[in-house]
């Protein structure tokens, strides 16, 4: 017997809500909106998703916030916490797109901008922030941002924030927050510091995660390749001529390895760009946005530098080193696909990195 397709109009979403989704040709929800919104809508817990990055999250939470928001409130209600400015920038343009209708005020803090125009930003009531870690402290010790009449908490890719030193931003904002707030917690992995805030912060919760025959996506064919260090460069460019319309990201250990692996794509005419840390904000949008139109086929990227990447219709994802962990394994393979796409995760294993592999 077939299970019965679940849609939007079954998820107690209001009827403004639905007709606000439809808009965007959203018909199925996907399993993520489908287990999430009841549980927001018709219980008070705090929710823990675990989940790969591009399963529709961000309408997961911003759908059930925007339904509950009290529109006579001019106050913080929701802060949604987010790795990277980037990433805070798609969220921000997801609430909005629902709420064309409605008039919410979002506010959009994201560090790397005068400290007034966030100061008058907030002075302008805002009703959601969405936001970076960057300043948190910053705003809290100058009283600029109050955070106890908060309602909703959402923590987006907890487990990045985490490995780029967040730990006591978040910390911070948990402990200044109200205690009737929800949290709602998204994460790929679930690493000893994940569990760390649960069991210090969240008490009456509800767990989410995909089942163990769905860990593994059946789109992404995992190939790994043992090669000696000096020959990756030489096995990475004969993967790139044989694999027809290559377009992929190539993952870096180091600034270093980034700078000089681009540098010797380019003067063999590939059409390879690099992205890290030390790049200019503004050069690595310029960067993405030629990638994203594919007038560039291949960027060279460090992990950090690489979190905030979305792009779509990638062939492939190779790991010129292998990361230091499997959870960064698991972001690299998984952040860049999209349901329904198939590509290749293929890593290059030279001798010292042998004792890395799980086999």
């Amino acid at each position: 017997m077939e299970k019965e397709q679940v849609l939007f109009s079954d998820l107690w979403l209001s009827q403004e809500m639905i007709l606000a989704v439809e808009k965007k040709w959203y018909k199925i929800p996907s399993s993520i909106q489908a287990s999430v919104i009841p549980i927001f809508l018709n219980t008070t817990k705090d929710i823990i998703w675990q989940a790969q990055t591009w399963t529709g999250k961000t309408a997961a939470f911003a759908l059930p916030i925007l339904d509950r928001l009290d529109h006579d409130k001019n106050w913080i209600q929701a802060i949604i916490l987010t790795p990277t400015r980037e990433l805070a920038i798609q969220i921000s343009d997801e609430f909005k797109s629902f709420s064309d209708s409605r008039k919410v005020k979002t506010t959009l803090l994201y560090g790397w901008q005068h400290i007034s125009w966030e100061l008058s930003a907030l002075r302008s009531w805002p009703q959601i922030v969405i936001w970076t870690p960057w300043r948190v402290q910053d705003h809290l010790r100058r009283k600029s941002l109050k955070i106890d009449t908060i309602d909703y908490f959402v923590l987006d890719e907890a487990d990045e924030m985490l490995n780029i030193w967040f730990r006591e931003d978040i910390d911070i904002i948990l402990e200044s927050a109200p205690k009737h707030k929800r949290v709602l917690l998204f994460s790929a992995t679930m690493p000893k510091a994940i569990k760390d805030i649960i069991h210090n912060y969240m008490w009456d919760y509800e767990i989410i995660s995909v089942k163990s025959d769905e860990t593994t996506n059946k789109s992404i064919e995992q190939k790994c390749y043992k090669v000696n260090e000096m020959n990756k460069f030489d096995a990475l460019c004969r993967v790139i001529d044989v694999e027809k319309d290559f377009y992929g990201i190539i993952f870096c250990k180091t600034k270093a390895w980034v700078d000089e692996v681009a540098s010797n794509l380019m003067s063999k005419w590939y059409k390879a760009e690099w992205i890290h840390w030390d790049v200019e904000q503004k050069w690595r949008e310029k960067v993405l946005n030629r990638f994203k139109n594919k007038k560039i086929n291949m960027l060279v990227a460090t992990d950090v530098a690489a979190r905030w990447i979305d792009v779509n219709d990638l062939t492939h994802v190779v790991n010129y080193d292998l990361p230091d962990n499997p959870e960064t394994y698991t972001h690299r393979i998984w952040r860049t696909g999209r349901a329904g796409k198939k590509w290749v995760a293929l890593s290059f294993v030279s001798r010292r990195d042998s004792r890395m592999l799980i086999y």
